[in-house]
């Protein structure tokens, strides 16, 4: 025996070790161990045992098989497990004893979830119940886990939730993992063999987070390697460890069984990799978290290569998901080992880890890889940047051990970066792997090594299903489609014993081979595949579903990041020549993929190609993001097309064609003022509101709302372009036209009238009208206080912004109070929004901090006031030098006033020199547009004059 409870205690169970009887066969695998984690009822369990109710005279003892239900709040209180059983109770029982009698000890299974132990026949039940210890009851005590350990059973990493078992990612499951067929799974994530270490920070502010409680999401992004599934697994086991149910989601899970989440009655920390790529999973979770009564914690750890565009599209996809990720903290990983002095030891100490499993893998040729000794590896030049990178590091320890135990690996490339090399070597090693294996399954000679090397890259460039779809591509490949389907199936078989499948999966939802681990061997492998034979993509393209084709652009776009490969062209190519099939895909991939730059290119080539359908172009446009940075040049390229398809359509048919004119020239005015191009901006939209004008002159009712609306952005574009004036006059118009219709369908046309209301209060202030400005900036307030309170996720945003004008307003009215109280509105809202999507909300946020720093500089609170306005700069100055069209006048407004506060904290030195720099943007900015800027440069010439007097 060995542990065992307190008898008549609530742990009263025992751990036996059998270890000399012939008929004992132990587990495969290591025990799953799971508890109930939720209160729903009826959760299905089974156990065996030998009670006596089963045994008859002179036979052998005989097993029984029950099964039945738990009610997780059944025995809640004494810590127990209360067992229904299916069956009708027996209504014999030998000589008065309970007829479960010799059962106590048997194991309770929810599927392959060890959950708890038969205790005994439940009191004053009619033998129709069975207590059950709990497996949290058992394991709570050290002494358990240590027998466990002691004895082979391995560390308890955690209790799995019974009820999220079909949820539940198997390749993140202990006893689910797929023992490793080859050296290079050894650097899987989830095997953790390198002890873990650093990030001693970043691992606290996490532990901070979940002990918060309640809901909240954090979104850890950075490149392939970096450490961030492993960070998540060792969060994951320390959470484990404290008691918390923790949930990797399968990539194949439903948003219907998503939805289960929402009954956790445990701490829960859901961990969704790849998150850029399962936005949509994201966006069930958040719906299961609205549901969540939130007595205990929920946390949503996000990983994902990149924060960008998916992102910020995920985040206002909904009321839900911009309510409830409003206040995501979102970290960019840095480099694990960024000090090149201390990378030896990693090394080692990684190689260390490493050479002790190594033995366990036979070598392809039948010999033992024997333990190559660590103190024998070449000293290497780890001061590169690239041995930064964690897995880097890892991947060169494993390659130097393998060579360590042959020769030079065969078809290693040399390259003057040995750390850009180091996928290669590992690959030449896994080669021999999967020639091992080909011909032990008789695959060679009849299929070639290369035939069965392009196999395993298009298995990772497009994955399969299930096997008939694993066939369908294995007939795309030249050198497999005239080979009978027995042999075909050989091939998956093959890959599957190399990158075995979760074995935890369903036989239904269980795909026919794993993936190649990590994923930069993957990527690479299949990025030499495809530079050696670029006709492959389209073979495998040739009848691809959805899925396949987003992975397969996904993965080319990876391996194109890689240093040593040349892809770039041949994927902008074949998006160009394929793109009836894949522009849509080529959008989405384009905002998520962290080496985005060949599909941008391709949609350029593909918006600017005359021979692009102009339907193609009008579905193409209908794909991108309301705002995105990556794409807006992109965006603002194919709008033009699509006007000049129009305008010639128009020249043809205008009676068909005007109104679709206008409205892309309505849009390409847009587009034109998010890259900074605001005189074409300006040309394209007084274009539409010409067209729009006699068109509603024409048919009013039909028409009035897109003249209002052109006009509404006419106005803000002259505004602009310094021509104030015309601005106000046309903003007049545009708010006449809103007033009516608003007066008219309140629930249609409110928001545009807040909107126009809000664009003339800014045009009026200019104009010297501050009275009237106030007037209409209230009621635009007024009008969005309406909308927020009952419309959050939508006119909050609007609303912060109004508040900006009110207190523009109210400050040149002399009510600077107000004005401050205003603004600190406003700038609440804007950080919290910036926080969760600075992609969307970050230059607004600027002007916001900007107005702050003036409503304090009017009321003397000078500190408060430069802190604002420091932080201003900060943010227009990364602003401008990603985008100096749209922003350097920005960051020049908020470099003169900054200037100011400087000169009122007498730091006139700093303040000459932000003021010069302003100075020099505005210089730059009245040679381009005089009307606009001569105003702001003489302003800054002025305060140059005063810091200079007051030096």
């Amino acid at each position: 025996m060995a542990w065992a409870g307190t008898a008549g205690e609530r742990g009263d169970a025992a751990l036996v070790l059998v270890d000399d009887s012939p008929h004992w066969q132990p587990p495969a695998g290591p025990v799953r161990w799971g508890r109930l984690v939720t209160t729903r009822p009826g959760a299905r369990c089974e156990t065996w045992g030998v009670p006596d109710e089963a045994q008859r005279p002179r036979l052998a003892v005989e097993a029984e098989q029950l099964a039945g239900r738990i009610n997780p709040g059944t025995g809640f209180v004494n810590n127990q497990y209360v067992m229904d059983l299916d069956q009708h109770p027996p209504h014999w029982s030998p000589e008065g004893a309970p007829p479960w009698g010799g059962l106590s000890g048997a194991g309770v299974l929810c599927g392959p979830l060890l959950t708890g132990v038969v205790a005994a026949d439940r009191a004053h039940s009619g033998h129709a119940r069975l207590n059950v210890i709990p497996t949290y009851v058992l394991t709570h005590d050290p002494a358990f886990r240590a027998a466990l350990l002691e004895h082979g059973g391995g560390t308890l990493a955690g209790l799995e939730g019974v009820e999220f078992q079909a949820l539940t990612d198997p390749a993140q499951t202990p006893g689910a993992r797929p023992t490793p067929a080859t050296p290079a799974a050894l650097l899987e994530a989830w095997r953790q063999i390198v002890p873990f270490h650093g990030r001693h920070d970043l691992l606290a502010e996490l532990t901070a987070w979940c002990d918060l409680g309640e809901f909240g999401a954090w979104l850890l992004h950075g490149p392939g390697g970096q450490g961030k599934t492993r960070l998540a697994h060792h969060l994951a086991d320390l959470r484990a460890a404290d008691g918390w149910t923790v949930l990797w989601p399968r990539a194949a899970a439903t948003a219907d069984q998503l939805a289960a989440v929402r009954y956790a009655a445990r701490p829960l920390l859901v961990v969704l990799d790849y998150a850029e790529t399962r936005t949509h999973q994201l966006t069930a979770l958040v719906e299961a978290a609205a549901q969540h009564p939130g007595a205990t914690p929920l946390k949503l750890l996000l990983l994902a290569r990149t924060e960008g565009d998916w992102w910020r599209q995920t985040t206002t996809e909904s009321r839900l998901t911009e309510h409830y990720l409003a206040t995501v903290r979102t970290h960019r990983l840095a480099p694990l080992e960024d000090d090149p002095l201390r990378r030896s030891d990693h090394y080692r100490e990684a190689a260390g880890a490493l050479a002790a499993v190594l033995p366990q893998f036979k070598h392809p040729i039948g010999q033992d890889q024997g333990t190559p000794v660590v103190s024998a590896l070449p000293d290497r030049d780890l001061t590169p940047d690239a041995y930064g990178n964690a897995l880097t590091l890892q991947m060169t320890a494993l390659a130097d051990l393998l060579d360590a135990t042959r020769s030079a690996p065969e078809h290693a490339r040399a390259t003057a970066d040995e750390a850009e090399a180091v996928e290669d070597r590992l690959l030449a090693h896994e080669r021999r792997y999967w020639r091992h294996h080909a011909v032990a399954t008789g695959l060679t000679p009849a299929l070639s090594i290369p035939t069965l090397e392009v196999a395993l890259a298009a298995a990772h460039l497009a994955g399969a299903a299930d096997r008939d779809q694993a066939d369908r591509l294995w007939q795309r490949l030249p050198a497999l489609a005239d080979q009978p389907r027995d042999r075909r199936d050989c091939v998956t078989a093959w890959l599957a014993a190399l990158y075995p499948p979760t074995t935890g999966a369903s036989l239904t939802d269980r795909p026919p081979w794993g993936a190649l681990q990590p994923d930069r061997l993957a990527e690479r492998h299949a990025g030499r595949t495809l530079e050696a034979d670029p006709h492959l993509a389209d073979r495998l393209l040739d009848g691809a579903d959805d899925t396949q084709i987003e992975q397969f652009l996904t993965v080319y776009s990876r391996a194109g990041a890689h240093p040593a490969l040349r892809l770039d062209t041949q994927l902008i190519d074949l998006c160009v020549r394929r793109h009836h099939q894949l522009a849509q895909h080529i959008v989405a991939t384009a905002t998520r993929t962290d080496h985005p730059q060949p599909l941008i290119d391709a949609l350029d080539a593909i918006a600017t190609s005359p021979d692009t359908p102009r339907d193609t172009l009008a579905a193409i446009y209908d794909r991108f993001p309301h705002a995105s940075h990556r794409l807006a040049t992109t965006a603002a390229r194919l709008t033009l097309a699509i006007t000049r398809r129009y305008r010639t359509l128009a020249e043809a048919n205008p009676d068909v064609y005007l109104p679709d004119l206008a409205m892309a020239l309505n849009n390409l005015s847009y587009q034109f003022g998010g890259i900074g191009w605001r005189a074409e901006g300006l040309t394209a939209a007084q274009e539409a509101v010409t067209i729009r004008r006699t068109l509603a002159e024409a048919n009013r009712d039909a028409y009035l709302p897109n003249l209002a609306n052109s006009l509404n952005n006419l106005s803000t574009l002259l505004g602009e372009a310094g021509r104030s004036g015309e601005g106000l006059t046309t903003i007049q118009e545009a708010t006449g036209y809103y007033r009516t219709l608003a007066e008219a369908n309140p629930d249609v046309y409110l928001p545009d009238l807040a909107l126009a209301l809000n664009n003339l209060s800014t045009l009026l202030g200019e104009a010297g009208r501050s009275g009237e400005g106030l007037t209409a900036i209230q009621e635009a307030t007024s009008y969005y206080r309406t909308l927020a309170e009952a419309n959050p996720d939508a006119y909050l945003p609007d609303l912060a912004l109004t508040l900006n004008n009110l207190s523009t307003l109210l400050g040149d009215a002399g009510r600077s109070g107000e004005g401050l109280t205003a603004i600190q509105e406003a700038t609440g809202y804007y950080r919290t929004l910036a926080e969760a999507n600075p992609d969307a909300y970050l230059p607004n946020l600027a002007m916001i901090l900007n107005t702050l720093a003036l409503r304090s500089d009017d009321l003397a609170l000078w500190a408060e006031g430069l802190a604002a306005i420091q932080e201003a700069v900060t943010i227009r100055r990364a602003l401008a030098a990603e985008n100096p069209d749209a922003y350097l006048p920005d960051l020049a407004d908020s470099l003169n006033n900054l200037s100011t506060l400087l000169g009122r904290s007498e730091r006139w030195t700093e303040g000459l020199t932000a003021v010069q720099e302003a100075t020099g943007y505005y210089h730059t900015l009245a040679l381009e547009l005089p009307d606009r800027f001569e105003g702001d440069l003489q302003r800054s010439l002025e305060v140059t004059a005063w810091l200079k007097g007051r030096k």
